[in-house]
Order: structure tokens, then sequence, then C-alpha cells
């Protein structure tokens, strides 16, 4: 995740108001201090911090924070509070035209990402809103921008408008706006040119743009990895075309995450989108308050529900915690689950979503290797369907042959058996509402410290009740019988 380097420093800040029995106004200097630090080097813009550590500390310094109870949990709730309105209080969803078709301009630097981020909104637009979307590629100056554009449109079966490369642009989208509405296309998306720097070429050809279509959306796509400059082109970009929404790329890559608490404070305009990925469907809706939780190290368990929704299957779901309480889960179901997991996106930023594993030294000696993943695939699929439906029959001679059908040393034969039993092992002990062997993967110590371990005891008790609930209902149906 973009944040990790913040994440880490925040946290060691807020770490030592937590140990102090009660908050002076020196450790809250040094904690302002520590923070402003730490926004900076995660290339947070310089007047941003200036007004986000001079807030902070007005709302820390009251005397009813500092002498009441708690001082540091309410200094991380003002924290945490003011870091969401950094970034915007709440989503903003996309406009939408009263009359179809509305129309979304996606404008940018070159590199940004644009035309694999129009891919990404398409395909958000067909599966959430049962969109039938349209493309117009107007970008006729970079080598192969029209063909790229068609290759993402035909991964997602998304109609193209194009007229090559000798044709105005501008043209080209009255050209394509009379197709849409003749088709009746619900959302056109326009694919417009960019360039390597902002230039008065590239701004007036947009402005005609605009005019022509009078867009509902004009979104701005910036490389989050370019960290203040993307600060820089934003406000360009919205000086010249009173931009409606940001849509930021390569979140989850190594980079400090700085734009995305700067571009709302300097420009006003939300960002609407991220993209995580590189999959079609990596493209999420910017959530401030769950980004600001993320970036405290808070977790987000709101993303990371929404994503279990989406990638599982609910009727398989409740076979498979069927097959955990009754003890028959095996390596067919394993298969199963494992495939269902990658598909909500890499292992190591799912587990950071959990409250407190942002950093959480456990996590570090975790193997998150995709190729793991393909690993014990081979190993699973190297067994007969007998093996697969009974686990507790892997011999040495039958785990000698699985090591040589998958083409893996025995030794990791053998691991990923044991990892397998345990998992099976502790998956029936939570769903009987007993979360020790969750608390011993994570090294003694519950996600999220004393909060984790508290929402895990709530869960227990909730489970316990719905056991009885069960119980209670299976003596009255036996009673009728």
């Amino acid at each position: 995740m973009a944040f990790e380097g913040l994440t880490d420093r925040l946290q060691k800040a807020m770490e030592k108001l937590r140990r102090k029995p009660k908050v002076t106004e020196a450790d809250l200097r040094e904690t302002m201090r520590e923070i402003r630090l730490a926004l900076l080097e995660a290339d947070v813009n310089f007047k941003v911090v200036k007004d986000f550590v001079k807030t902070v500390r007005e709302k820390a310094a009251g005397a009813e924070v500092l002498k009441g109870l708690n001082p540091a949990q309410q200094i991380v709730k003002i924290v945490n509070d003011e870091l969401t309105k950094l970034m915007g209080e709440e989503a903003v969803p996309l406009n939408k035209a009263p009359h179809i078709p509305t129309v979304i301009m996606m404008v940018g630097l070159q590199g940004a990402g644009k035309t694999t981020t129009a891919g990404k909104l398409a395909l958000r637009l067909k599966n959430e809103n049962h969109a039938r979307p349209m493309f117009i590629a107007a970008d006729v100056y970079r080598p192969a921008a029209i063909t790229q554009l068609q290759q993402v449109a035909d991964q997602i079966d998304v109609p193209v408008f194009e007229k090559g490369t000798d044709v105005d642009p501008v043209e080209i989208v009255r050209e394509g706006m009379e197709v849409a509405q003749k088709n009746h296309n619900d959302y056109v998306i326009i694919d417009t040119a960019g360039r390597l720097q902002i230039d008065e070429q590239l701004m007036d050809e947009l402005a005609n743009i605009k005019e022509l279509v009078n867009p509902n959306e004009i979104l701005l796509v910036i490389d989050s990895m370019t960290g203040q400059n993307a600060v820089n082109t934003a406000q360009g970009f919205d000086d010249k075309l009173d931009i409606t929404g940001v849509i930021l790329t390569k979140l989850d890559g190594d980079t400090r995450g700085g734009a995305a608490m700067s571009i709302r404070a300097v420009t006003g305009k939300p960002i609407k989108f991220v993209g995580e990925g590189e999959k079609m469907e990596d493209l999420d809706v910017f959530h401030p308050d769950r980004m600001a939780s993320r970036i405290l190290g808070m977790g987000d368990m709101m993303t990371l529900i929404e994503k279990a929704q989406k990638n599982f299957d609910e009727e398989q779901a409740q076979e498979t915690m069927d097959k955990i309480r009754e003890n028959t889960f095996d390596y067919n179901d394993f298969l199963a689950q494992m495939d269902q997991v990658t598909k909500m996106g890499p292992l190591e930023n799912i587990i950071k979503m959990m409250p407190g594993m942002a950093n959480n030294p456990a996590l570090k000696n975790l193997n998150l290797d995709p190729k793991q993943f393909a690993h014990i695939r081979a190993i699973v699929l190297s067994m007969t369907p007998e093996e697969r439906e009974n686990p507790d029959i892997m011999n040495p001679s039958r785990r000698r042959r699985l090591a040589a059908g998958a083409g893996r040393p025995i030794v990791e034969v053998n691991r990923m058996i044991k990892q397998f039993n345990q998992m099976r092992k502790m998956m029936k002990q939570v769903t009987n509402g007993n979360f020790n062997g969750m608390q011993n993967m994570f090294g003694g110590q519950m996600p999220g410290g004393k909060m984790g371990q508290m929402a895990m005891n709530r869960m227990a008790r909730k489970m316990k009740k719905d056991k009885q609930k069960r119980i209670k209902k299976l003596r009255k149906l036996r009673k009728k019988k």
C-alpha cells in the first residue's frame, strides 16, 4: 500500500502517547512534530501539512482533551477525523445525466493510465449499473493509443468508436456522440489525448471537446507515484477545464501516497476512484474515512467485507461453514476457497485491511509470495480424487508421489499438508467461538491489539448465541416430528 512508511511513523508517534499515563503539552508538541515530518516525507503538500498540524494541535490542546480520560485515544480520534476531512469526508458518486447518455471525459498526462482506467470504469459501470457504455477514441497522437483502447474494450466487451489518426479529435467526438445516441448507449467514455506535460495545444483541444459535448464528468487520471507533481498537474487541469473529480492510479505501488492527501485540499475537487492493482476489476470507490483508518493502521473492515461479498458465493460459503462444523472440509473445498480469496486481490493487501495488521511484526514473517499459491495449487491438483476428499489418508508414499507430480520438494508437500491440517483445526475452533488458534497464528497477539481482541470476543459471543439458537430450532423440529 502507498502509505506504509506514513502508517509506520504515525503509529509509532501514537504508540508513544499511549504508553504515557498522562499527556503533557511537551508530549503533544513532540507528537505534532512527528506527524508533520511523517506527512512531509509522504510528499504531502507543505501548506496542507502546515494547516493540518495547526488544526490538530488546536483541537488536541484543549484542557478537556489533555486532562480527560485516555487523552492519547482522543488525540488519535482527532487525527483520524482531520485526515478524513482533509481527503473529503465522504465518497462522491459519479454525476449522472438526466437523459442518456452520461458523458465522461477522461483527461490526464501521458503514462498516468487513462486508457486502462477508462476500461476499469466501463467494467464497473457494466457490473454495478448494468450499463451499456461506449468508448470514443479521441487520442490521435500517441502511437498505438487506439489499438490499446480496442484491446482493453475487447477484454470487457464494450464497443469503440474510432476514425483513425487522420481526423480531428473534436470531429471524432461529434460523430461518436451521434452513434451513441443512435445506439442508446447510456454512458459515453471519451479517451482523450495526453502529453508529457501540460501545454496550450492540449488544453485548447480538451476545451473544444468540453464545449462540444458539455460532459457530466471530467475525470482527471493521475499517477499517484508522481508525488507532489500530481498536485501541480491537478491544479493545472482544474484551472483550464474545471475538472469534476480525480482518479488516482497505482496507489498500490511503491509510493509515498501524499497526492491522495493533498489533491482535495489544494483543488477542492474530490477523488472519486482509486486504482490498486493491474486487473480490470481493480478500481475502487475512494472513501476518505476508510483511507484515514488505513493510514493510521486501524484497518478497513468495510472495504474488506465489500470485497468478500463481491467475490464470495454466499451459498458456497454456507456450504463451507457446514463442512467445517462437520469436520468434512477437504482439499477440494480448500482449492475453491483459495481461488475466491485470490480474486479479492493480493493477500498482503487483504490482511492489512484488518485492524492493527498494517505494520504487525507477525505479517513480516508470513510468506505472501503469489508463487506459493501456484505451488500449493500444483500439489493439490496432483492428488487423486480420493486423496482430495479424504485428507487423512496422506501417507509417506502418497506424499512422495505428490512431490514428483507437482515438481516440488517433499519438504514443501509436508509443510503444505501440515498447514492445511492446522488451518482445518483452527477453522473448526473459530466456528465454535474459540479464537485461540487465530491468536497463535499471529504470534500470540490478536490483530488490532486490545481492540482486535474485544472485537473477536464480541464475534465469539455472537457465534455462541447463533449456535444456541440453531440447537433450539433443531430441538423444536424434532419435538414436532
